[in-house]
């Protein structure tokens, strides 16, 4: 019995209050620690102290040696407090080079290394405690399947997580690593399948944040996937997916998907991909599946150039795209789509005979009609025709096909935007408009990291997109207190469109998108 009784209250004071202490740290959420599935992790704070920021977080064993074209295994768990501060290696390609209009900020990752040890994610958060529910945004970052980092500046997650979303940005693999089909790949395969597996780290990836996002006051239960270019093609996959049903709730899709048969991009069969590996493999020298596990994977890179493809390997995607959502067997879910005025990559002058030649060519019997939708006169207007019809028979007739067939169908509500604003340019020229990607820093409000002469008209439109995208990830509409109303999208085509003064009109190409999607759908 103690005969200090100011000693027992001390002890009894200090054990009730750390025992408080202990209880709410494990509902509050700290850089320090932080408690996932496989252990412990500390993080750093953001630019903004609120902010928290956990970076390098493995979600997946590294696709090394003998995992090299293996679906993602689980990560080996790990004791004490693994540190989680810095951008882990960015997915193995080619060192990515500033070209065109697209400056560092659109295209450096913020750790520059490269390697097959590539499995990793980054989550910001503002959230003090794991009660929170904050809606869950997972960005999947394009490059057509061969380049892209989840670290590249502008798909920062700090503003997000101030609006009161979780941000999730990860690395996928890429090229021949991540879409590399074999015949001797195709037996060993459990499921008779094999080339998608930057597809299938995009699913695990997915089924760690279901997991674990709760740690970070996300809700497991109100994930918007979102993506651009081949991101929005991946998002587009995982909607047709089987294997991604009940891991998101709603789907965001910047320039880009597989909804139709187009002309840029596609998937291709399972037996044509194990051809082309049977060539690499030749051209490799290879004797064996073993020995082009073997092989360095700068060699690998060195065999296999241009954009990544999807595969209908009967597993990740049972049938091709178009036929999943013809069939209306996609997963249904609130959707937010849309593309740019200038997404098109950089075609070269064309001259009015060129024009019409290339239309006959492509389009057949219906090449008179095309030729009415996007005329020309002269040159000129030729080179202006041609760049829209490539971009509306490109990335547009896509996101406007998955906004029509969701409208159609009727199970999900879809909001569609036209993508305007001429990005300011250094030496104020402008040439380039509203190209493919310029969105992404208005949508995510990343203009800080941009390196051009904006306008307050470029942070005014970045505080209105990104109003419309966290709003559209709480509850499945953009709209909200103190922004224009931005309808439904229906058979009449109004879209919200973005420029410097935003408004709410029909499509400026709905007739012509409107002639796309039925003669694709024929």
């Amino acid at each position: 019995m103690f005969k200090n009784q100011k000693l027992l209250f001390l002890i009894i004071t200090i054990l009730f209050f750390g025992f408080s202490a202990d209880a709410q740290k494990k509902d509050g959420i700290s850089v320090k620690s932080v408690k996932i599935q496989n252990g412990m992790i500390s993080g750093v704070a953001g630019t903004d102290p609120e902010v928290l920021v956990f970076k390098g977080i493995p979600y997946a064993a590294p696709p090394i040696g003998n995992l090299r074209w293996k679906a993602p295994q689980p990560v080996e768990s790990w004791q004490g407090i693994r540190e989680s501060n810095t951008f882990s290696p960015n997915a193995y390609q080619a060192k990515p080079k500033p070209f065109g209009v697209y400056t560092s900020e659109f295209l450096i990752p913020q750790d520059g290394a490269i390697s097959e040890d590539c499995l990793y994610l980054n989550i910001w958060t503002a959230a003090k405690s794991v009660k929170e529910k904050r809606p869950v945004i997972v960005f999947i970052h394009g490059g057509g399947f061969v380049s892209g980092s989840g670290s590249v500046p502008i798909y920062d997650g700090e503003a997000f997580a101030k609006k009161g979303a979780v941000f999730v940005t990860f690395n996928y693999r890429l090229g021949i690593l991540g879409f590399f089909a074999h015949p001797e790949l195709t037996k060993e395969s459990a499921h008779q399948a094999s080339g998608n597996y930057g597809i299938l780290d995009q699913i695990a990836a997915l089924k760690w944040v279901k997991k674990n996002i709760r740690a970070f006051g996300g809700d497991p239960n109100n994930v918007t996937i979102a993506g651009q270019s081949a991101g929005s093609m991946s998002v587009n996959v995982l909607a047709a997916s089987p294997l991604a049903r009940g891991l998101f709730n709603k789907i965001i899709a910047e320039s880009g998907g597989f909804v139709v048969k187009g002309v840029f991009g596609g998937t291709e069969p399972l037996t044509v991909a194990e051809q082309k590996g049977l060539q690499i493999e030749k051209t490799a020298g290879a004797a064996s599946l073993h020995e082009l596990r073997r092989l360095p994977a700068e060699k690998l890179l060195s065999l296999h150039q241009g954009m990544g493809t999807v595969i209908v390997d009967g597993y990740v995607l049972p049938t091709s795209v178009p036929s999943i959502f013809a069939g209306g067997k996609q997963t249904h879910v609130p959707l937010l789509t849309g593309y740019n005025e200038a997404d098109v990559l950089f075609q070269e002058p064309a001259t009015l005979a060129s024009y019409r030649e290339q239309v006959q060519k492509q389009f057949g019997n219906d090449a008179a009609r095309i030729l009415q939708l996007y005329p020309a006169a002269n040159d000129k207007e030729a080179t202006i025709a041609a760049n829209n019809l490539t971009r509306d028979s490109g990335f547009g007739i896509q996101n406007f096909a998955w906004a029509r067939m969701q409208q159609e169908q009727g199970k999900a509500k879809a909001y569609m935007y036209f993508f305007k604003r001429q990005v300011p340019e250094v030496g104020g020229t402008n040439k380039y408009g509203a190209f493919h990607t310029a969105e992404v820093p208005y949508a995510y409000d990343n203009l800080k990291f941009l390196n051009r002469p904006l306008q307050e008209a470029d942070q005014q439109l970045a505080n209105v997109m990104s109003s419309y995208w966290i709003n559209f990830a709480r509850n499945g509409n953009p709209n909200g207190s103190g922004i224009m109303q931005w309808p439904e999208f229906k058979q009449n085509g109004q879209v919200m469109i973005f420029d410097s003064t935003s408004s709410v009109a029909q499509h400026p190409y709905f007739d012509a998108l409107e002639f796309l999607y039925q003669r694709s759908t024929k």
